[in-house]
C-alpha cells in the first residue's frame, strides 16, 4: 500500500526514532508499504519518519540511478556488486564516516522540488538489521553512501536542510517557508 508522504514542516520529521525491537509482522508490513512508496515517488531512500512513524527504519534502493551517480559496495572487506543487497533495509542502524567529506546533489521526498549541493563523506561503514532481523554490515560509497547518511539522519530527526551551507539555505529560504506553511495549512484542512 502507498503511503503518504509528509512534508517539511510536520513534526515527526524532526523526531530520533525508536529502537525496533523485534521484526514483527505489522514491522514487515510497514517495510513492504514503505518500499512500495518509495517506489511509487521514484526515490531512492525513505526512512519510517517520512510517512509519520519514529521508528528507527529506512528503505533504499539506489538501482534506477546507478548509470548517472554510481555507488560502491563491500561485504567482508571484497568488493561487491550493488544489486546483491537491493532493495535494502536498514533497522536501527549504526553507520562510522571513513570517506573524506564530498559535495553532492541532494534532493528529499520530504521537500519536493528542493534541491542542494550537500557534503557528506564519501564513503561508510554500516551495521544494521535486515528486513529478516539479522545483523549486516557492509562499507559502502558514492550515491549508496549518500543515500544511507541521508536516511540515518532522518532517523535521528536531522533533515538535509540541517547540513547544508548557510549561504545555500539563505537562498532556498523562500521555498522552505512556503513549503512549511502549505504544510501547515494543509494538515489544518484535514
Amino acid at each position: 500500500m502507498v503511503l503518504e508522504i509528509v512534508n517539511f514542516g510536520t513534526p515527526v520529521l524532526r523526531q530520533k526514532g525508536a529502537k525496533v525491537e523485534s521484526v514483527t509482522p505489522e514491522i514487515k508490513k510497514l517495510i513492504a508499504d514503505m518500499m512500495e512508496t518509495m517506489e511509487e515517488n521514484h526515490g531512492v531512500g525513505l526512512a519510517a519518519q517520512q510517512i509519520g512513524r519514529a521508528l528507527q527504519l529506512t528503505v533504499i534502493d539506489v538501482r534506477g540511478a546507478a548509470k548517472e551517480r554510481p555507488s560502491t559496495l563491500e561485504l567482508d572487506g571484497k568488493p561487491a556488486d550493488v544489486d546483491e543487497i537491493m532493495p535494502l533495509v536498514l533497522i536501527n542502524p549504526i553507520v562510522t564516516p571513513v570517506g573524506e567529506p564530498v559535495k553532492g546533489s541532494e534532493g528529499c521526498l520530504s521537500f519536493p522540488e528542493i534541491f542542494a549541493e550537500i557534503s557528506r563523506p564519501e564513503s561508510v561503514d554500516v551495521t544494521a538489521l535486515n528486513e529478516k532481523g539479522k545483523p549486516i554490515s557492509f562499507r559502502c560509497g558514492g550515491l549508496l553512501a549518500r543515500a544511507v547518511q541521508h536516511e540515518v539522519d532522518h532517523l535521528n530527526g536531522l533533515l538535509f536542510i540541517d547540513r547544508m551551507e548557510k549561504k545555500v539555505k539563505a537562498e532556498l529560504q523562500d521555498e522552505l517557508d512556503y513549503l512549511q506553511a502549505e504544510t501547515k495549512a494543509a494538515k489544518k484542512k484535514k
